[in-house]
């Protein structure tokens, strides 16, 4: 009878039990060449059998040794190799106070700015309640005040210029006068307010160079150029070159434009400035580059008027909208310590582009000197 009862269970309890696995050591599921606790963890294990704890805890063990081992490996060759990069990098040829491959780096920065962020595009504007007075940061080329009525601005490579009322045979022969008392500001770059006293200690180039400026000045009884750290500039214009010498007059004729932008310095702070002046594009206009075997220059150079500090730009961003030959800051005259009378706003350039005091704009066929890209920094300077 129970032998009828079994053969009368049903088909799927019988195929059910035909299909559980029996247990099986844990050893003999394991392939040959795997580790046993890579193989099965612990709590896989069946609780019936005996588990060999201190035999895991050395394979485990030894299982972390190969891999340190092999970490610290990479470790010690990925250093070797920096290193070896960075002393290659540092021994290497140089171009502006820069390794080659970072000077490669900033021009490549730079291409990929003027793709991605067009030179025609507007700096944001403010409304005139949020705008404060500029800070005072950097006066080379400020060192004493200039007497108004001495200034000129020279101007060279301008289209027909010997038809011109302000024609000069030699614009580097014009003198400018300079007062006794000095700025009140420090002599260093990084003046953020005037200081109590006015006599503050002069920031020198180097010795050698000072020599020679002294022995230049003997010579042509001048006032020395290119005093400051970077040194003359290679764009400085010999004697004599022949262009414009504009009264401020002849620069104020040209349409007043106001702007309410950011000010940006590369040490990191920003300001609202309200601007005021005449735009660059229609100075270019009004004065425009001649063209030289048919193409007009593509670069514009300018330097204060004893060439101690000194820019240059692309002649596109010169011709932004938005860049101001500025006369007047926060609804007044620009005083000495901010450029007077004459300085360069451009909202897509950083504050070291924007040079005070112009006393020169000279058009270019080459790209011109620049003085901080001289001491390593980028000469496009865009943001």
């Amino acid at each position: 009878m129970p032998d009828s009862e079994e053969r009368q269970q049903p088909q799927s309890e019988m195929d059910a039990r035909e299909t559980v696995p029996a247990p099986q050591d844990p050893s003999q599921e394991m392939p040959a060449n795997a580790h046993p606790a890579e193989a099965l963890p612990v709590d896989a294990l069946p609780a019936d059998k005996p588990v060999n704890i201190e035999g895991l805890d050395r394979a485990v063990l030894a299982n972390s040794r190969r891999h340190t081992r092999r970490s610290f490996a990479i470790a010690a060759a990925a250093a070797a190799a920096g290193y070896g990069l960075y002393r290659w990098i540092e021994n290497g040829p140089r171009s502006q106070m820069q390794p080659n491959p970072f000077r490669d780096a900033f021009q490549l920065n730079a291409r990929l700015s003027r793709v991605i962020f067009d030179e025609r595009a507007l700096a944001p504007t403010y409304p005139l309640n949020r705008a404060e007075n500029l800070r005072v940061n950097g006066v080379y080329g400020l060192h004493m005040t200039l007497d108004p009525d001495s200034y000129r601005l020279q101007v060279v490579g301008v289209r027909d210029s010997q038809r011109h009322p302000r024609y000069a045979s030699d614009v580097t022969a014009w003198e400018y006068k300079y007062m006794d008392a000095k700025t009140a500001e420090s002599r260093g770059h990084d003046t953020k307010t005037p200081p109590p006293s006015a006599r503050t200690a002069e920031k020198m180039a180097p010795e050698s160079m000072m020599e020679e400026e002294k022995r230049r000045e003997m010579r042509s009884g001048r006032m020395p150029r290119g005093r400051e750290e970077a040194g003359q500039s290679r764009s400085t214009l010999p004697q004599p070159t022949s262009g414009l010498l504009l009264t401020m007059g002849d620069i104020l004729r040209l349409p007043r434009y106001e702007l309410v932008t950011q000010f940006k310095c590369i040490e990191g702070w920003s300001q609202i400035v309200h601007w005021a002046g005449v735009r660059m594009a229609d100075f270019l206009e009004e004065y425009p580059p001649e063209f030289k075997d048919g193409k007009e220059p593509q670069f514009v150079y300018m330097e204060t008027p004893n060439g101690d500090y000194y820019t240059g730009y692309d002649i596109k961003v010169c011709r932004h909208p938005q860049t101001l030959l500025v006369t007047e800051m926060m609804g007044a005259p620009l005083t000495q310590y901010h450029g007077a009378p004459l300085r360069l706003h451009m909202p897509t350039k950083y504050g070291y582009k924007q040079i005070k005091r112009i006393g020169l704009i000279s058009y270019n066929t080459e790209r011109p000197d620049d003085y901080w890209t001289k001491l390593g920094y980028d000469w496009y300077a865009g943001l």
